[in-house]
């Protein structure tokens, strides 16, 4: 059986975004399997997928940081409706677009798997939007990490390098083509993005959108909900001196411009 594990809390993404990763991994990984979601409010979310109650901290979150420090009780020695073995995490906020089954399959059982962190590709961090844990396998990250919150998070700032930083015997890589980041892999350059959709790498299976912009406003020809859909391009360069921005730096706003992408649209559904 392999398992797939996702975590939804508070507001930021609803119901459909679970539904949605179900219906991609149903189409891209081959049965028996189970999507199982940790969450503080399951409602909306479709029967097939297995709810249980995302666990507390157990201590106070850190301040004056901005990682996912939450995703940290994936490493305790249980987690809610995780049967021993491994199991694949895979954000949200992420688009399946080919096979999952190697995920599981790749190198040792007992071996963390995560992306690479390609917005600092000279360094050896790990990007944790999809990655394969063995369950209870590191319990020592979150003990650590409860026995002092906010010095780990001082340090490392996000959870990632934590992660990077923590797990017995280091962390291994998914293969370059697997798992590709939507800005930085498939969004043209300005000013091309102006007049051509991302593309999907040659080989990728996961497309993650670390930072933004969502699967959901990118449908619809959007950064993000500052701005109305399908903006024009010379809307979206008059806002830059007139608003309304996507964002309140003035370079910001002209780099963050995305056309809709057909082939988002035509893997993130139920």
């Amino acid at each position: 059986m392999k398992q797939v594990v996702c975590v939804k809390w508070g507001e930021a993404y609803g119901p459909e975004y679970v539904n949605r990763l179900y219906g991609m991994v149903s189409r891209h990984l081959a049965p028996p399997f189970r999507l199982v979601c940790l969450t503080d409010d399951a409602r909306g979310i479709r029967p097939e997928v297995e709810c249980f109650p995302l666990p507390e901290l157990g201590v106070p979150h850190p301040q004056r940081t901005r990682g996912k420090w939450r995703k940290q009780v994936l490493w305790g020695r249980e987690v809610p409706g995780l049967q021993p073995g491994t199991a694949l995490f895979i954000d949200l906020d992420s688009v399946v677009v080919g096979p999952l089954d190697d995920y599981f399959t790749l190198g040792n059982p007992e071996d963390v798997y995560v992306a690479r962190n390609w917005a600092r590709p000279m360094q050896r961090l790990g990007q944790t939007s999809v990655f394969r844990f063995p369950v209870g396998g590191n319990p020592q990250l979150l003990d650590n990490f409860r026995a002092d919150p906010q010095g780990i998070a001082d340090k490392y700032q996000f959870e990632q390098h934590y992660v990077t930083a923590s797990v017995k015997g280091g962390i291994h890589f998914w293969p370059e083509a697997w798992t590709r980041h939507f800005r930085l892999h498939c969004l043209a350059p300005v000013p091309l993005r102006y007049f051509l959709p991302a593309k999907l790498p040659a080989g990728a299976r996961i497309v993650t959108f670390p930072g933004g912009p969502n699967p959901d406003d990118i449908v619809l020809g959007r950064w993000n909900r500052k701005v109305a859909p399908h903006p024009t391009l010379w809307q979206h360069l008059r806002a830059t001196f007139v608003g309304p921005r996507v964002d309140a730096s003035r370079w910001r706003h002209l780099q963050r411009f995305v056309r809709p992408v057909p082939w988002i649209e035509a893997s993130w559904r139920d």
